[in-house]
Formats: structure tokens, sequence, C-alpha cells
């Protein structure tokens, strides 16, 4: 089945505007200075937060 009408381009790309890729956010780590996502855990030293740091496991098995 066709389409009763065209749709315009602008119409099809006002439609599609929100389909973009938005880019991650990084954030420095301020022990070690690797990039992290915010409010997460570092993956090379495990630093969270003053209080919190999680202990990683260094040696592969």
């Amino acid at each position: 089945m066709l389409p009763v009408q065209k749709h315009s381009k602008s119409r099809k790309r006002k439609r599609r505007s929100h389909h973009a890729l938005k880019p991650i956010h990084y954030v420095r780590c301020p022990q070690c200075g690797n990039a992290k996502l915010p409010h997460c855990a570092c993956d090379n030293c495990g630093y969270v937060n003053p209080k919190i740091a999680l202990q990683m496991d260094t040696g592969q098995a």
C-alpha cells in the first residue's frame, strides 16, 4: 500500500530529529586521572568518593 500523500523532507527530518546519537559524558577520576562515568567507580583504581574506595584485583588468573 502506498501513502496517500508524500511527506515533505522537513516533516520527515523533524520526526527523526531525536534519533541522533548523544555523546557519552566522561569525567576525570580525581585519584588516578583516567576517564570514568560520573557517579560510578573508576575502572582503573576503584575510586568512588573520599569515603568509599573499592578494592580492585590487580592479579589476573
